[in-house]
């Protein structure tokens, strides 16, 4: 219990409601026990009269009495079970409300390095089912233990009291059946996450499928596919199967101990009654009621048990994540406003995750409103300086500053805020075009929106479709092109007016001479701002201020195309190879 004891901070939360609940629900079960007693001298008062029949005796007022005194403590019961309920499982969605919004927080403040170490469908899979599991612990189970508890503190010292040898009888496969329901609860649960694991192995494949329909069709692999979906659901059909053949034993073993039960009580209680040793047929009544009233909550013991178990390997599982530590932290609380000047210190960085060190001793310096270009190889380093200076990774040697502070020395929101990145893969919201453009700026105006997209030439574009920047776009923005994701991606950035641009080979999917334009366009709009456009074309960097050039995570050489064309051998062979193709 250990794990659940994470909980215990929302337990205390909502303290009240849970006490309340809690005293209500004791309240609906001691008003439920009403009606044996009550059905018991029902029957003897009718067995009385029957005995020695007195036309004095008003027994039709009697019995009416003991009839409204059941159905006043059945409504009440009823009433009180209701706002158990209300109060108690209320309780359990509040919890599982602030338990997820705490988990998605988390997520959050997370770096890039977990992200690339944990699959998107295990994190959903924390958020939604494993809070769930343990939404049925502070819910459901806290619940029905306090209702089991009850019934059994009260009902079965009444029966003791009552008569012992019916009691002892009546109760005896009571402790069977809560045995028999563990097991197979625990049989149910084991079946259960086989069937989710299926479940899930067949969204993602079902997923995988749908989003790779264009490849499949293109090397006529349909009919290979339906074969793997055929094997996949052959498999998870066996699953469910087996699942279905555990749970249909729970109703039949329940139904039959009840059964024993009942025959012990109607059995041992007819010998007694003729024996003389209890006084009124109405006790093995009042005894049957017990058993069906106790049969349930018997059942609980072992489902509940279940649920513990289940909750406290969720809670586990969600307390790995909520424990974790992210590798990029800020103290910093008070404003740090950002002007855009940047420089490298000797800046070595190997990836945590591949240890792959992706630089190497780069030094260099970019004064606030210069237009820089990082040009090179694939894999020498480029994306890594952008990451860098958004600091979705820290470095682990060497210095980076940012108008003249060391960037861990600055408010993380500040500075995320004042760099507006376009990165490699543009990624779309399934959403209208416009609200994907206006995505940094959510009150930003229509002719703002517009002007952002004519400046990166994408307005035409979006015109030609029927409904315009309403037009809702599919999955990551498939119904959109290459060059037309990344250009409404650019208009994005442009619209939140940074004070600095981190354009990560953004271009690449678009032709020469709309990607002059553009380049043109981000002179005019951004000319006092910090710009950094990152590619492996030469043809972007032709205009820049200055050039890093970079091979295999070390700068190589610096400076204006025209500079680094007369004076570096590396960078002339690239660009001639380039011009050439």
């Amino acid at each position: 219990m250990k794990h659940l004891a994470y909980i215990n901070k929302y337990f205390y939360k909502y303290r009240k409601q849970l006490i309340l609940g809690v005293l209500i629900t004791i309240i609906a079960r001691l008003f439920s026990l009403v009606m044996p007693k009550s059905v018991q001298y029902a029957i003897k008062v009718v067995e009385d009269y029957m005995e020695s029949p007195n036309k004095e005796a008003n027994i039709g007022n009697t019995l009416l009495l003991y009839s409204l005194l059941i159905i006043t403590a059945v409504i009440l019961s009823g009433f009180f079970t209701f706002w158990m309920r209300q109060l108690i499982i209320n309780v359990s969605r509040y919890i599982e409300f602030d338990m997820k919004n705490e988990i998605y927080q988390k997520y959050q403040t997370l770096s890039q390095r977990f992200y690339k170490q944990n699959r998107t469908g295990d994190l959903m899979n924390r958020i939604s089912e494993d809070v769930g599991k343990v939404r049925m612990y502070t819910g459901p189970a806290l619940m029905y233990s306090v209702q089991t508890i009850t019934l059994f503190l009260c009902s079965i010292p009444l029966m003791f009291y009552t008569s012992t040898t019916l009691a002892t009888y009546a109760l005896l496969p009571l402790p069977i059946l809560a045995f028999l329901v563990y097991f197979i609860s625990r049989k149910i649960n084991q079946k259960t996450i086989e069937v989710q694991k299926f479940l899930s192995d067949i969204s993602s494949f079902s997923q995988e499928t749908f989003s790779g329909i264009h490849t499949i069709k293109a090397f006529v692999m349909e009919e290979e596919t339906q074969k793997n979906v055929d094997k996949i659901s052959q498999e998870g059909r066996k699953k469910h199967l087996a699942l279905l053949r555990i749970e249909a034993w729970f109703f039949p073993i329940m139904i039959f101990l009840i059964g024993i039960s009942i025959i012990f009580v109607i059995f041992v209680g007819g010998r007694l009654y003729i024996n003389g040793e209890i006084q009124s047929i109405g006790v093995i009544t009042e005894f049957t009621i017990y058993v069906m009233m106790l049969t349930w909550p018997v059942a609980t013991v072992g489902w509940v048990s279940n649920i513990v178990q289940q909750a406290e390997a969720s809670q586990g599982r969600i307390n790995e994540f909520l424990n974790e530590k992210s590798d990029i932290e800020t103290t910093i609380q008070y404003s740090t406003p950002i002007q855009g000047d940047i420089r490298f210190e000797n800046v070595t960085f190997t990836y945590p995750d591949t240890q792959i060190t992706a630089l190497k001793e780069v030094s260099f310096h970019i004064p606030q409103g210069k237009n820089i270009a990082i040009i090179g190889r694939t894999g020498s380093g480029k994306s890594t300086i952008l990451d860098l200076i958004t600091r979705m990774y820290d470095v682990q040697q060497g210095h980076i500053f940012i108008d003249g502070r060391d960037v861990r020395s600055l408010n993380l929101n500040d500075l995320r805020k004042a760099i507006s990145v376009i990165p490699q893969d543009s990624f779309l919201f399934s959403d209208t075009i416009g609200n994907n453009i206006k995505y940094g700026k959510s009150e930003a105006t229509q002719e703002e929106i517009i002007a952002v997209a004519k400046l990166a030439q994408v307005h035409d574009n979006i015109m030609d479709f029927k409904d315009g920047y309403e037009t809702i776009l599919g999955e990551r923005g498939i119904s959109l092109s290459g060059g037309q994701r990344q250009r409404v991606s650019i208009a994005r950035a442009l619209l939140k007016e940074a004070q600095i641009y981190l354009f990560d080979d953004c271009l690449s999917a678009v032709d020469t001479d709309t990607e002059e334009k553009i380049l043109h366009n981000l002179t005019q709009i951004a000319y006092n701002t910090t710009r950094i456009i990152v590619s492996h074309r030469v043809s972007v960097a032709r205009n820049a201020d200055s050039i890093l050039f970079l091979d295999n995570g070390k700068l190589i050489g610096q400076g204006t195309h025209q500079e680094l064309y007369e004076n570096n051998q590396e960078y002339r062979n690239y660009y001639d190879t380039q011009v050439i193709e």
